[in-house]
């Protein structure tokens, strides 16, 4: 059993670097990076402890994730006797989002057996999740091994199905930290894992390059609800399918996709709108499927494009080619 007063430093400055490795399901893309061969994403990532933020009159700190030169996320955090606790989180394009209630992290005494439960609001969307401190273990990372204890998350409502595994070592901190998220049909989504490459030390801010504002959304299209993304098909093909996932969405959003065949010869005019249809966001990284089923006479060999809309702005074009 550990003391409570040992659970993580607060000192601004501490940084923890980290190697990041993300691996997506089958014809899924949710990472702007360029994999590897072996299809994996490698990226480093540091959480460094920054200035004080204040939530409803609340001292607390924010723990900054710089991840390539970008500032992803930052977690707002209140550090205590009790437990590490999430008060909030403040998004890419600097948007804040409150926890309510606030979402504890870890909570003491950190043993085995030690269980809590979350059930709250994240930007208006209800979230379950279970957590345990299920093992006390050793564990290997590149800055190196660690007598541990493994908490254990599943969130069970809101959003995808996600299942966590973090690694606490006290006066060190997360070690190693897996994710891994599901689709509601139980099809794998993405998996990231990172794991510390050195101890904590004090550090300068890593360098933020200057970024454009993050996509609202990304998409592809695919043969089949779950099939490789693709830009080609065949003039027979049943279904096309668009799949989207979410960034920085706001709950209740309407997500717009519309269809249109742009050069299909003397078949239909130019710029032809085939189909619209729409659906609401139920969170900030909800995610859907748009489709479109095949005309009676089969497609018309061409040139097609989707057009994706949030609130009726523009986010997203996805081009394809049918052939005969």
């Amino acid at each position: 059993m550990v003391r409570a007063e040992s659970l993580l430093t607060t000192t601004e400055g501490t940084s923890w670097r980290y190697e990041m490795v993300q691996e997506v399901g089958k014809g899924i893309s949710l990472s702007e990076v360029k994999p590897d061969a072996d299809g994996k994403v490698r990226l480093p990532v540091t959480y460094r402890i920054g200035e004080e933020q204040k939530i409803d009159g609340k001292s607390l700190r924010k723990f900054e994730m710089h991840r390539a030169g970008v500032l992803s996320n930052t977690d707002v955090l209140g550090v205590d006797d009790q437990a590490i606790t999430c008060y909030g989180r403040i998004l890419e394009d600097g948007q804040m989002l409150k926890l309510d209630p606030p979402q504890k992290m870890l909570v003491a005494p950190v043993r085995i057996g030690t269980r809590w439960e979350y059930d709250g609001t994240i930007a208006d969307e209800k979230v379950q999740q279970s957590y345990e401190i299920a093992a006390e273990e050793d564990v290997q990372v590149p800055a190196g091994t660690f007598h541990a204890f493994r908490v254990h998350i599943e969130q069970t409502k809101g959003g995808p199905m996600i299942s966590v595994d973090r690694w606490f070592v006290p006066g060190v901190g997360f070690v190693k930290d897996v994710t891994e998220v599901k689709l509601p049909n139980g099809d794998f989504l993405q998996r990231i894992a990172l794991e510390l490459k050195e101890l904590p030390a004090i550090a300068p801010r890593p360098e933020v390059k200057p970024t454009e504002a993050p996509k609202k959304l990304g998409a592809v299209l695919a043969k089949e609800l779950t099939g490789e993304s693709t830009t080609s098909f065949a003039s027979d093909i049943p279904k096309i399918f668009v799949r989207w996932q979410g960034e920085i969405l706001t709950k209740g959003d309407k997500i717009r996709c519309v269809w249109i065949a742009e050069d299909v010869g003397n078949v239909a005019p130019k710029n032809y709108k085939i189909d619209e249809t729409s659906m609401s966001a139920n969170g900030p990284r909800a995610f859907g499927t748009f489709t479109v089923s095949r005309p009676n006479k089969g497609w018309p060999a061409g040139t097609y494009r989707v057009e994706l809309y949030v609130k009726n702005e523009l986010v997203d074009t996805l081009k394809f080619t049918i052939s005969k």
